[in-house]
């Protein structure tokens, strides 16, 4: 998915995006209805990850939960991140890529709009979720280590 076509998204949700300075490492954060990206994020990958999980916070968390201390935020940050990956590295992705000739982790990102390391995260997440493989249609998707395998 294109940053465009998440910004647009985003907007059909009413939420207001915006790029901003931030000081340190932050990269984004969510405030009633409103996103703020980083400028320093220098690629159209980088923005889509962020702008992602910070959607996922939009639609899966409540309160300030910037405290990373309290475990009740550690748990909600988490379902927002898995929000985001299931958005931006959904399961049929991965068949969608299989399909048109991506065959390594680089070109998998790079098809999906997403930094290798968000790539990373979600095949975990899924991983975590599935176990090493996930079977669907006449498909099994191994996440560790990644293969995709059609069934005749």
């Amino acid at each position: 998915m294109t940053f465009e076509k998440l910004l647009d998204e985003a907007a059909k949700d009413n939420i207001n995006v915006i790029e901003m300075k931030f000081k340190g490492n932050i990269k984004g954060l969510y405030c009633n209805n409103t996103i703020a990206i980083s400028k320093k994020l220098k690629t159209d990958a980088e923005k889509t990850c962020v702008l992602a999980e910070e959607m996922g916070h939009h639609h899966t968390s409540s309160g300030n939960i910037l405290e990373q201390s309290n475990i009740n935020n550690i748990k909600q940050e988490k379902i927002a991140r898995n929000w985001a990956y299931k958005k931006l590295v959904g399961i049929t992705s991965l068949i969608r890529a299989y399909k048109s000739g991506v065959r390594n982790r680089y070109e998998l990102a790079e098809f999906l709009n997403v930094t290798e390391d968000f790539l990373e995260e979600a095949l975990k997440y899924y991983k975590e979720k599935y176990g090493t493989y996930y079977a669907i249609d006449n498909y099994v998707i191994c996440f560790d280590p990644l293969a995709i395998l059609e069934m005749f």
